[in-house]
């Protein structure tokens, strides 16, 4: 049965900024409500001023389940048309053609919606949900995604909102793409050129941008009269338990050759932050439990230290449900090996319905595809990452997803248990200072490697 939306104080400002704001951004807190403040501001906006047909850009399972959900779960929003833009082209497609109000879509989906629909565009809104996922834009470069959204931006979409929790979580230069839908450039410089002019200097290494120290202060400045941000209702941090394991012999050598390897390829390369991370892939594949020994996707085990750890903690749980976060393809095949009953959170819509209705006893999740958007509180308040990775973005949203902010929406009081199983000094000690401190990966590494070095 729908049920009937009471809005927090916070969901009134956020639906109250949005009536008066035709393009803008909501920064609101991961859980905070933004779809159901977004839909129910918009549909009072349309007695007025017509704001129909939208088009609402998600990551892909959010455009697939959670926006048609939220329609389906209120009372005052249940007289809404929406049609999810999804499958093969003919699909889409049909889709596409079927009357609605609202269209949801991924944004892997927008050369090909921006090709077909050509100067015919109808759609009046544009809702950019996570708008991160634009932050790549560039006047004469970046995503091809972005840059057909780009070309029909400012000329034939009256409204643009932009949502998401975390605008700038990997560093300042996000901000210029999911700016420039807003304004076209107007605060932060017309190009990205100009931008980083502005605000950053470059890195030692030639590349990196690094913020001056007056570029946040002024960007919030500038930005203040688009963009909300909204804190929300107030919670508790989650319970950090960080677990270490020990590498078994065997592996503690193999980790000690590649980690030479790796520290003697930053050093002698003074690369890019991007790349040294990509360095550190063998080292946190060792630290998991399995290595790749080619280029194609084979794989040999090296030690089962962190799936012991895992299942103490599954045990320890006592029945409860445990959201578990991988890392790599060879985790998950381990992983389904060890716990036989885990599931594995995919584009099903049922799998999340069966999560939260409790018949999932462990759902494995890859961060990068289980962050934005989705709402697996009811389903637990226990995650466990069995191997971490350097993004700071996906590390806070799948957090998110059975976090503080989302048990208090789902009507719970309960603490969100968070165990990192880490290998002792490993990498995985500097991917966790990476996430618990902000410092960027390049200097975690460097400052890694001159402690280690006698």
């Amino acid at each position: 049965m729908p049920l009937t939306f009471k809005p927090h104080g916070y969901q009134h400002e956020a639906m109250e900024w949005l009536y008066r704001h035709p393009r803008t951004a909501l920064w609101m807190p991961m859980g905070g409500g933004k779809t159901v403040s977004s839909l129910t501001a918009l549909d009072a906006l349309d007695l007025v001023d017509g704001v129909y047909p939208v088009l609402v850009l998600a990551p892909k399972r959010v455009a697939i389940t959670t926006w048609p959900d939220e329609v389906a779960k209120w009372a005052h929003l249940k007289h809404l048309r929406i049609s999810v833009i999804n499958g093969t082209p003919k699909q889409r497609q049909a889709a596409l053609n079927t009357p609605a109000d609202i269209y949801t879509m991924a944004y892997d989906n927008l050369s090909w919606l921006c090709e077909t629909l050509g100067d015919d565009w109808p759609f009046v809104t544009v809702v950019a949900d996570e708008i991160t996922r634009l932050k790549s834009f560039r006047l004469r470069q970046g995503s091809k995604r972005a840059g057909a959204l780009g070309k029909v931006a400012h000329t034939k979409v009256k409204r643009f909102i932009g949502l998401t929790g975390t605008p700038g979580a990997n560093g300042l230069p996000d901000l210029w793409g999911q700016t420039w839908f807003l304004d076209k450039g107007e605060r932060l410089g017309r190009t990205f050129s100009a931008f980083e002019q502005r605000w950053f200097r470059k890195g030692y290494d030639g590349f990196s941008l690094q913020p001056q120290p007056h570029a946040q202060g002024e960007m919030q400045a500038l930005l203040q009269d688009i963009c909300l941000t909204v804190t929300g209702l107030p919670v508790d941090e989650p319970i950090r338990n960080p677990i270490y394991v020990d590498l078994p012999p065997a592996a503690r050598r193999q980790y000690h050759d590649m980690e030479e390897e790796m520290f003697a390829q930053i050093g002698l390369e003074g690369v890019e932050a991007a790349n040294a991370a990509v360095r550190t892939g063998k080292c946190l594949q060792i630290a998991n439990g399995a290595i790749y020994t080619d280029d194609v996707g084979h794989w040999e085990v090296v030690h089962d230290a962190k799936l012991e750890a895992l299942e103490s903690v599954i045990e320890e749980a006592n029945g409860a449900p445990v959201l578990v976060a991988y890392n790599f393809k060879h985790d998950l095949v381990r992983l389904r090996r060890k716990f036989p009953t885990a599931r594995v959170l995919d584009a099903d819509p049922d799998t999340i319905r069966e999560w939260n209705a409790g018949e999932i006893p462990i759902l494995l999740a890859h961060p990068a595809s289980a962050g934005h958007g989705l709402n697996l509180a009811d389903g637990g308040n226990i995650l466990a990452f069995f191997g971490l990775n350097w993004s700071l973005e996906t590390h806070m949203q799948i957090i998110e997803r059975v976090g503080p902010m989302r048990q208090k929406q789902a009507g719970y009081d309960r603490p969100v248990f968070v165990h990192y199983i880490m290998a002792r000094n490993t990498v995985d000690d500097m991917v966790f200072e990476r996430l618990q401190s902000k410092k960027t990966v390049q200097q975690i590494l460097l400052d890694a490697m001159k402690a280690r070095k006698p």
